[in-house]
């Protein structure tokens, strides 16, 4: 029973990563979600409680997905500021 839940896990995270036409918010935090459960289901199932820490493991996957995320986004803004700034001097 316990592998049928872990391979359930493994699989459902495989096949909704591949979604298309996500923002990229929605790819990192399903990403971090599938990586989360699959690593969760695996210490569970030494545990003794698989879909206990798939599912501990998917809360935690999804919230380093949005930490990364969010990560992300601020270096492309100083990026842009950089580069905008960068621009502005060349034009004087």
């Amino acid at each position: 029973m316990k592998r049928n839940v872990a391979i359930g896990v493994v699989t459902g995270a495989v096949l909704l990563s591949s979604c298309a036409g996500m923002t990229d918010t929605q790819q990192r935090a399903m990403t971090g979600t599938a990586m989360g459960a699959a690593g969760g289901a695996v210490i569970g199932a030494i545990a003794g409680d698989t879909g206990t820490g798939a599912l501990i493991g998917a809360g935690v996957g999804l919230l380093g997905g949005l930490i990364v995320d969010n990560q992300e986004k601020q270096k492309e803004q100083a990026y842009k500021q950089g580069y905008q700034a960068g621009q502005q001097t060349q034009r004087k």
